[in-house]
């Protein structure tokens, strides 16, 4: 999976499964054993990713401040996925994903999230509008950032702080 996940990020669509299958070491037979087209395997990486983001959100929903309990999985979130290119690529929507093979672990983790604002929201920790349907705005937005570098010299590091800057309640 990981060669796989690193030619979807290199080539999007277009990595074919002769290419992963070379890549990883793998026959062809046994790669469509496991994953009998482009689309399930690259279903199962996300899948696996957010399975990781499951569990960093879980961490973070116990943290007593509120505040910090939603910067803490926004950043982690973020961090998690600084380094792989084909996730980054599946959220932004450059690699024509199907969200179905993932909907559970999605629905999983937006409940965690909700949780989180809405206690934030309650504790006047956050802006009082902010709502799940915030975060992924606020992550893909970021993502972009990480993922595109515009101008070469962008930093998603300091795009987050300028977002959580006017999400959050208090002075920073």
């Amino acid at each position: 999976m990981r060669a796989a996940g690193e030619l979807f990020a290199q080539r999007g669509n277009e990595a074919q499964m002769d290419e992963i299958a070379t890549r990883s070491g793998l026959g062809m037979g046994t790669l469509y054993r496991h994953f009998p087209n482009k689309q399930a395997l690259l279903t199962a990486i996300v899948r696996e990713r957010f399975e990781g983001m499951i569990e960093l959100a879980r961490a973070a929903e116990p943290i007593a401040d509120p505040g910090a309990a939603f910067e803490t999985i926004l950043r982690s979130y973020l961090e998690a996925a600084e380094g792989d290119a084909a996730f980054q690529r599946a959220l932004l929507g450059s690699i024509g994903f199907e969200w179905a093979g993932v909907a559970e672990q999605k629905a999983e983790l937006a409940a965690i999230v909700t949780r989180v604002i809405e206690r934030a929201v309650a504790a006047g920790a956050v802006r009082d509008d902010l709502t799940y349907s915030d975060f992924p705005l606020i992550t893909n937005g970021v993502m972009a950032t990480m993922y595109f570098r515009p101008s070469g010299i962008a930093d998603w590091r300091r795009h987050l702080e300028l977002v959580l800057d006017r999400v959050s309640t208090r002075a920073r």
